[in-house]
């Protein structure tokens, strides 16, 4: 999502909560963890939730495997202890979604929240990447769509989102709901479905697909012969689960971070193919929801399919230029199966 003259900035937000120890906090974001912020700070950005439901969620954040959703038992639980329905609880989320939020270029910060079909929460917010093109950007509406894509969710049943989606995130989501069932929630506004906000959409179906990228299926392809690392084995597996029935493209990234952990990515494609979201893209908003920074990448693999109609070569080369210098894109390419 973008705009050219918002109304508020993340940094007018900070100074609206009253707490320079939180701006200061939330500027340093990169390098830190949700879960670092002191009780009084927490209370601050989620003011409307009790003690014990931001202690419940502060535990989830502080959580070594943390990444970047809450479970629909911890939803549950959260709705019933505020009383709340799961509708108003996402967007009451929102605040601490958007601190994930990467805008250096804009300074429009977006966050998101989608709900499942599993029950579950996911976070998400809109990446800015200075120096390369505007079209890598990544909206807040494709982050938390990614990321329950990412962790195999049937279905995405809903969005919260600060601001209404832009034209791009509609097509975006008429992607994985194909439908227009899809509920949107913005604050201030009612519960609006897809199909309203993009009437007489173009979709999988005008390309002869039955169906979206829900729920997510598996590529039968051959994988890379010899001995694998940890990286190619992860990226191997979202490329196996990238969605790509326009183009047959399938192709998957894993990025390794210096924390040790691996951060997968899978290609999404969409039918306008514009909006389609790179497995870079993917894996790094799968890194910076899970509290992690550009400057934590040691390692990029990418895994996709020899002679397919496009590579994601040069442009996760051209990225890794801008964020990640220093580093290498290792590149395997793999056979399609009959």
């Amino acid at each position: 999502m973008s705009a050219t003259n918002p109304t508020m900035t993340r940094r007018t937000a900070l100074a609206a909560l009253g707490s320079a120890g939180l701006g200061l906090w939330a500027m340093q974001w990169p390098q830190g963890h949700a879960g670092d912020l002191k009780a009084d700070e927490f209370s601050k950005l989620l003011p409307s939730f009790s003690e014990p439901s931001r202690h419940r969620i502060r535990h989830l954040l502080q959580d070594p495997s943390f990444s970047g959703h809450i479970p629909a038992s911890d939803v549950k639980a959260l709705a019933d202890n505020e009383g709340k329905t799961i509708d108003a609880l996402m967007l009451d989320l929102l605040p601490l979604a958007r601190t994930y939020s990467r805008p250096p270029i804009s300074n429009f910060h977006v966050g998101a929240v989608a709900r499942g079909a599993s029950g579950n929460l996911y976070f998400g917010a809109n990446l800015e990447f200075p120096g390369h093109s505007l079209g890598f950007s990544v909206h807040g509406e494709q982050s938390a769509l990614s990321n329950a894509y990412m962790h195999a969710d049937a279905g995405v049943a809903a969005i919260a989102v600060t601001h209404p989606p832009c034209g791009h995130c509609r097509q975006f989501m008429q992607e994985l709901s194909p439908e227009g069932d899809l509920d949107i929630l913005v604050e201030g506004s009612r519960v609006t479905k897809l199909s309203v906000l993009l009437p007489q959409a173009f979709g999988p179906r005008n390309l002869d697909f039955k169906d979206g990228a829900f729920p997510v299926k598996e590529a039968n392809f051959a994988g890379p012969k010899g001995a694998t690392d940890q990286l190619t084995v992860a990226a191997l597996d979202a490329a196996r689960k990238s969605y790509a029935p326009h183009t047959k493209s399938y192709s998957g990234v894993a990025i390794g971070t210096r924390s040790g952990r691996v951060y997968k990515g899978s290609y999404i494609e969409n039918a306008a193919y514009n909006p389609s979201l790179s497995p870079l893209q993917t894996a790094l908003v799968a890194l910076i929801l899970a509290g992690e920074s550009n400057s934590s990448i040691a390692k990029v693999t990418l895994v996709e399919v020899e002679g397919a109609p496009i590579s994601q070569k040069s442009v996760a080369e051209a990225v890794l230029g801008a964020i990640a210098p220093a580093v290498k894109l290792q590149i395997v390419r793999v056979a399609m199966q009959a």
